[in-house]
């Protein structure tokens, strides 16, 4: 069983930074990988990063890449979003997501690839 618990979404004004944290528990780690998805009111949830837990390689999403950051603690057993430079269209509800793999490369951007979600965190960026 993987529990996902996320934390660190907030209200900030366009250019500022936030950081998204996702507790993992989860049996052997490094059979996993970490995603984060986020879903704005009416539009589909969508892929923003992702990281391998064994390998720590990552994938972005185009319209994040440069701005945000995906990285992991193991001793914390928790995957961190670091996000800078945030603009109104970041506004959305952030989820990470757990996916079983025995690859060290990252999963893909497909939300049907990640088994395990967590509630989600809110993000809002003013203008």
């Amino acid at each position: 069983q993987v529990r996902l618990v996320e934390s660190g979404g907030g209200s900030v004004q366009a250019g500022g930074s936030l950081r998204l944290s996702c507790a993992a528990s989860v049996r052997t780690f490094s059979n996993y990988a970490i995603g984060w998805f986020r879903q704005a009111p009416g539009k589909e949830r969508e892929f923003v990063a992702t990281i391998n837990w064994r390998s720590a390689m990552t994938d972005y999403a185009e319209s994040v890449k440069g701005r945000f950051t995906i990285s992991r603690d193991n001793t914390k057993n928790t995957v961190y979003l670091q996000m800078n430079s945030l603009d109104p269209d970041d506004t959305a509800v952030y989820y990470c997501a757990a996916a079983w793999t025995s690859s060290s490369v990252p999963p893909g951007r497909s939300k049907e690839r990640y088994n395990y979600w967590g509630q989600g965190t809110q993000v809002t960026v003013s203008s």
